[in-house]
Order: C-alpha cells, then structure tokens, then sequence
C-alpha cells in the first residue's frame, strides 16, 4: 500500500488506519521518515500582513498553527518531522494549510521560531479577538457561547491515558512526548482540517488541535491557549481556555503555536 500522508510530511508504510492502538503500537507506530522541503524565502506580503497570515484590527496572526523547519550554520532550511521534540535545534516558524503543525515545543522554543520568522509571539488579547472575532459576546470561532461538537477538533480525551494507561501518577515526562502519541488514529489533524474551525477574520484551529503557546507569563510558568484536540472546555471555554500550569521550557504531545506580527513589519 501506498504511504499515507500529513500535511508535507511522508509516514511509513504501517497501515495504523485499520489497526487497534494495541497492534499499532506493536507495529512501532506510523513514524515518518521524510518530509518535504521549504521554500527558503517566503513570499513579500501585498497588504499589511503577510500572505500566510491575516489581519486583525491593529495585528496580524498566521493563519493556521505552525510548523518548523531546522536550520543550518548558514542559515539554510531543513525538513523538521512536527513529531519530534525540538531539543537544542535552531528552527523557523512555517504557515501553511493541510500540514501537521509543530507539537512537542515549549514556550521559549516556539517564542525563538517566530523571532526566526521575523514575527513573535501572540499576547493573549490579540490570541482572544483573533479566536472570537469582533463580537465579545462570542466565546468560539464559529460564533455564540456554546459548544458545537465536531466543529473544532476537539473534546476526544488524553491520547496518553489510551496509550500508556490510566494512571497518571506512574507517567512519565518521555511518554508524553512520545512521538508516536500524535500519529495515532483520530488525534492531531493537519491544519485548516476542520473548515467550521474558522474565526470571522479567517483564523482557523485557534480551538483545539493543539495548545497555543502565547507571550504570556506568571508566578514562573507559561501560558497556553484555546485547547488542543483531547479537551477544549476544561480550562475555559473555546477561545477563553487557558492552561498556566507548566513552566516555559515545558513541552509534550500537545503543545504547539502560532505567530504574530505588526503590519507592515517583514522579516530581514
């Protein structure tokens, strides 16, 4: 059979579609082996954002989480699998549809990414009008302050505990960053997979998919926003969810981000 495929990145030939976890697992997982390569230089925006981003009152935000690509000591671009953790690489923050976005980074990495893209990190104000849009009587993406199941990617509970059990106590930090915990049926989706998950200025997966890391900071931890695709509620609703419990160097399965810039403003 045929390779499937995520976004830009090619996995192995283990059919995990049709597996049980357990025989998937034994299996060794669908861990991929190649990834398509960048563009080096990214296109000169024609408006006050970039293209791959939108505008947003006063700010421009990506258009969908980001991937990343490594790079060299001469500055040149190199496929990075998003299932990987980021350890000491130097990467680059990357905008694209139907792509699997980086997981596995931390605050500080993900904060360097976009400082390499010539962007940063978005505050949690601009992160909240970008997720809700103009109307702060919407608390989603798609409008109003209930929940619509399925329209985000969202609400199907810890991919840790269906890998390695229930209890919590007897987790390890290496497990949840397992590489595999993201490959499984059902989990991480490539970007803009989920069309209902779209803010009214154009802002897709701001709810679910993955934990956003954002430029804030308190009592020595860091801060991530709107949910990611096990829960979406328990920490706030939608675009309000928040989770301030780890600190800044700290990353699993299921933290990623997004960037921000000023209009106007292009990388060197």
């Amino acid at each position: 059979m045929s390779s499937p495929r995520r976004g830009s990145c090619i996995l192995d030939d283990v059919p995990w579609r049709s597996l049980s976890f357990a025989a998937w697992l034994a299996a060794g997982g669908a861990l991929v082996t190649s990834c398509a390569k960048h563009p080096a230089v990214a296109p000169r925006p024609a408006g006050p954002c970039r293209d791959e981003q939108v505008l947003v009152e006063h700010f421009c935000i990506d258009r969908y989480e980001d991937h990343v690509v490594e790079l060299d000591d001469h500055g040149q671009e190199h496929p990075h699998s998003p299932y990987e953790v980021i350890g000491s690489k130097r990467v680059r923050a990357k905008v694209a549809a139907g792509v699997v976005p980086q997981a596995y980074i931390s605050q500080v990495q993900a904060r360097a990414a976009c400082a390499e893209a010539g962007k940063r990190l978005c505050t949690a104000d601009e992160y909240i009008r970008a997720c809700r849009g103009p109307s702060k009587q919407d608390l989603y993406p798609y409008g109003g302050m209930q929940r619509r199941a399925g329209a985000c990617n969202e609400g199907k509970g810890s991919f840790v505990a269906r890998a390695f059990g229930q209890d919590f106590s007897k987790r390890t930090y290496e497990e949840f960053n397992d590489p595999r915990l993201d490959q499984m049926p059902d989990g991480l989706a490539p970007t803009g997979s989920f069309p209902r998950c779209v803010s009214p200025d154009g802002a897709y997966d701001m709810v679910g998919n993955l934990h956003e890391w954002v430029d804030e900071e308190g009592g020595g931890h860091g801060r991530f926003r709107g949910g990611w695709y096990g829960d979406a509620e328990n920490n706030g609703p939608g675009c309000f969810y928040v989770t301030s419990a780890h600190e800044p160097t700290y990353h699993d399965y299921s933290t990623g981000f997004r960037c921000c810039s000023d209009p106007g403003k292009l990388a060197p």
